[in-house]
C-alpha cells in the first residue's frame, strides 16, 4: 500500500532547490530536487540514494532518516511515517481487532451534549453515542467515514468543508497504510476509494501524511443548518489504532444552538443511534427516542 521508495520520491520532488542553496535555471527539467542533490546533501552516496528510491535498499539507518529529513523538510508527522516505511521490512504492526469494551460504550453515552464516536484506523465507525447518529442522519456502527466522505457526500452533501475532509482523509490513510501495511480490509477500502473517486487517486498519488489531533469541522445539516464545530481526538490506550472523537460547540455560538435542537429531534423508529452492545446505556431496537426536555 506504500513504500519507503515512493515517499522519497514524492517528498524528494517538492523541496525548492533555491531553499537549500541549489542554483537554478531554465534548462531544468526536473521537479524539486534531484537524486544526486538528496543525496550530496544528506552525506549518502549516489548509488545508496538510487538504491532506496529503487527499493532496492532497506533499513537505513538513523543517521541516514534523519539527514534526509532534514534535506526533505519534513514535518514531525512525516519523519514518523517515514521511519515506519523504513522499519516494515523488520517488523509489521498486527492490525487492531477493532472490538469496543462495554465499559467505553458506557463513557461514550454519557456524552449527551455533543456528538461523539469511536473510530479506528479505517476510518470504521465503531459506535457512537445519540446525537452522532443523528448529526450523520444513520445508524453509527458500520459507518466508515472515508467512504462516506468520498463515495457518498461528496462536496454537496454533509460535509461543509469537504475539500478540506478529503485532505485530513487521505493524510490520515496514508498514515495508517504505513503503519499497518498487510492490512488486508485496508488496502481494499483503499482500493474502494481509488477506483470510485477521481480526487481520492490525486490525493492518493501525492503521498501526504496527517495526523488528526484537533481542529475545526463544519457540516451542513438539513434539519438544523450550519454547525461549526470542534473536533478533539483522543487516542484510547490499549486500544491500538482507535480513537474517541468529540464535537463540541463554542458556547452561545449558533452551533450550540443548533445541537440543542438537534438532540430535541425525534429519531426514526429502526433508527437508533446506540450501540447494540448489552453495556450500552439508553433505549436501542425499534423504539422511537424522545425528545429531550427543554
Amino acid at each position: 500500500m506504500d513504500d519507503l521508495a515512493g515517499f522519497l520520491r514524492t517528498r524528494r520532488s517538492r523541496v525548492d532547490p533555491a531553499a537549500v542553496g541549489i542554483p537554478t535555471d531554465r534548462r531544468r527539467r526536473v521537479e524539486g530536487l534531484r537524486r544526486e542533490e538528496v543525496a550530496h546533501l544528506s552525506g549518502v552516496s549516489v548509488d545508496y540514494y538510487v538504491r532506496l528510491e529503487q527499493g532496492r535498499a532497506t533499513q537505513p539507518s538513523e543517521q541516514v532518516l534523519d539527514a534526509l529529513a532534514r534535506v526533505l523538510g519534513l514535518d514531525e508527522t512525516e519523519r514518523g511515517h517515514l521511519d515506519r516505511l523504513a522499519r516494515q521490512r523488520r517488523r509489521r504492526a498486527k492490525a487492531p481487532g477493532g472490538r469496543v469494551r462495554p465499559e467505553l460504550l458506557r463513557v461514550l453515552n454519557l456524552v449527551t451534549d455533543a456528538p461523539a464516536l469511536i473510530m479506528d484506523h479505517r476510518l470504521d465507525v465503531l459506535a457512537g453515542n445519540r446525537l452522532a447518529g443523528l448529526l450523520y442522519g444513520r445508524p453509527m456502527p458500520g459507518l466508515n467515514t472515508a467512504r462516506h466522505i468520498f463515495l457518498e457526500e461528496a462536496e454537496r452533501g454533509l460535509y461543509a468543508d469537504w475539500e478540506k475532509c478529503t485532505l485530513d482523509v487521505v493524510g490520515h490513510l496514508r498514515l495508517a497504510a504505513g503503519q499497518y501495511a498487510e492490512d488486508p480490509r485496508l488496502a481494499s477500502l483503499i482500493g474502494e476509494l481509488a477506483m470510485g473517486s477521481e480526487r481520492f487517486r490525486r490525493l492518493w498519488a501525492r503521498a501526504d501524511v496527517r495526523a488528526r489531533t484537533h481542529g475545526r469541522k463544519a457540516y451542513r445539516h438539513p434539519l438544523v443548518g450550519l454547525l461549526e464545530l470542534h473536533q478533539e481526538n483522543f487516542a484510547l490506550p490499549d486500544e491500538s489504532g482507535m480513537e474517541l472523537l468529540v464535537l463540541s460547540a463554542t458556547p452561545g455560538t449558533p452551533a450550540e444552538d443548533g445541537l440543542r435542537l438537534l438532540a430535541a429531534t425525534v429519531q426514526p423508529a429502526g433508527r437508533s443511534s446506540h450501540n447494540r452492545a448489552p453495556d450500552s446505556v439508553g433505549r436501542t431496537g425499534g423504539d422511537a427516542i424522545k425528545p429531550a426536555p427543554g
